[in-house]
């Protein structure tokens, strides 16, 4: 039951879940000027104040916003796909409150004036929280390197080359040892880009059934051992993004027990599918890196239990209807991702891969804490109410063009999964709720 008033807003019994303290237990939260002012079981209807407006949450879970650590917003350049705007409203949808946005728009984001539109534009448009990444090299031509340093000053909350590869050793190198200076984090696309030049999937048994180049799960790890000799090198902190194989796994799981400065995250095509979603050359399965073998998408999933990858991001790559109807060789790779990301992610909590809190953590202390956002994925008093209200267990069939984001190439249509948010509330106000939850109900 929800009842309205002129002062604090309120949601009581939830299912809290607080990633930061690890806590899993039942309450509620009082909000005020944007603010979580208290949050725990002493929150219900008798204590609140009579001016509050209430939100029963009738046991559904209670979390912090999801921070979305990797995703293309298309904006500016390819407004055709993607815009702040309809990004914001398909996170807002998928309860992510805070995205972190790759610097490959056009232009470039590689100088401070593209870090403070971006933060300008999102400020206008007023739904999630937007950062960016700054480039690494300028044009992300693989070059010369960026004035990291003034990025870093400007707001970019860390570097990268977009989904593109650093593949030059010198480059990264020199971008590894000028980010100690200021604790900077350079993020990855880790493939070998010789070796995967004109692939269209994974290799292996059907792409030659199919007739499509493959690139090697190879291409991956040995892109990971070279950089993780940078890392060893210069005492960078080094994150790879999306990885996909098991022996990638492996071979950060080794490294992190050896003290190096490496983190990880991976998105949920690569735990929940595997290479076979692109038979009958399935374009919308098409992605970056490719889709693997079952044995790797079960590694990533252990790899994810075990702590060895630290985050999952969405991963959200739109891409317009003419990118993707294409012979599969020529489609464009990528989907969408942010109105799944919670619902997919939900189904390793299902299995029983993994705890309830342990998935929660994986979308939102995690990647804040990867990236240095103060406030954000935290239940904790004085911090942004940036919240989520979701029900674990409401099924329901994913339809991408019901989807809130402009473009609708997601690899899971059709796919029936457990999760669904109910609200999602940015800075105390609500800026969605599902059709289903009707006022007063």
């Amino acid at each position: 039951m929800r009842v309205k008033g002129t002062g604090r807003k309120a949601i009581i019994n939830a299912r809290l879940l607080d990633p930061e303290a690890q806590t899993d237990s039942t309450g509620g939260i009082l909000i005020e000027n944007s603010k979580i002012i208290d949050c725990g079981a002493q929150v219900t209807r008798e204590n609140l104040p009579k001016d509050c407006e209430i939100v029963d949450a009738a046991g559904a879970c209670l979390a912090p916003g999801l921070v979305d650590m990797r995703a293309q917003l298309r904006d500016p350049g390819f407004e055709h796909q993607e815009t702040i705007e309809t990004a914001g409203r398909s996170a807002a949808a998928g309860g992510i409150t805070t995205i972190i946005a790759l610097p490959n728009t056009d232009p470039v984001i590689d100088d401070v004036a593209g870090v403070e539109f971006i933060a300008r534009r999102a400020r206008k448009v007023g739904l999630a929280k937007v950062f960016a990444y700054g480039a690494v090299s300028k044009g992300i031509e693989g070059g010369e390197i960026t004035e990291m340093g003034l990025l870093h000053q400007a707001g970019a909350v860390a570097f990268c080359d977009g989904v593109k590869t650093i593949a030059s050793a010198r480059l990264l190198r020199q971008a590894l040892s000028y980010s100690t200076f200021f604790d900077g984090m350079i993020v990855q696309h880790p493939e070998e880009p010789e070796l995967s030049r004109g692939a269209s999937m994974n290799s292996g048994e059907l792409a030659t059934r199919l007739g499509l180049s493959g690139v090697s799960p190879l291409a991956e790890v040995m892109q990971i051992e070279r950089d993780l000799r940078l890392v060893e090198m210069t005492g960078g902190r080094l994150h790879f993004a999306h990885i996909s194989t098991g022996e990638s796994v492996e071979v950060i799981r080794k490294a992190k027990k050896r003290g190096l400065k490496v983190t990880c995250d991976t998105a949920p095509f690569y735990f929940a599918l595997n290479e076979n979603a692109v038979s009958d050359y399935r374009t919308f399965a098409k992605l970056s890196p490719p889709l693997r073998s079952e044995d790797d998408r079960q590694a990533i999933v252990a790899g994810l239990a075990d702590g060895t990858i630290d985050a999952i991001a969405s991963d959200h790559n739109p891409q317009d209807v003419d990118s993707k109807r294409l012979p599969f060789a020529q489609a464009a790779a990528g989907g969408v991702g942010f109105e799944t990301l919670l619902p997919i992610t939900l189904e390793l909590y299902h299995n029983g891969h993994m705890s309830m809190l342990d998935v929660i953590t994986k979308l939102t202390t995690a990647p804040s804490g990867l990236v240095r956002i103060k406030g954000a994925g935290t239940l904790e008093i004085g911090t942004a109410a940036d919240l989520v209200l979701f029900d674990p267990d409401r099924p329901w069939k994913i339809d991408p063009y019901q989807f809130e984001s402009k473009s609708k190439n997601s690899p899971f249509d059709g796919r029936l999964t457990q999760g669904r948010v109910l609200r999602t509330i940015i800075d105390g106000r609500e800026v969605f709720a599902d059709p289903s939850v009707a006022e007063g109900a």
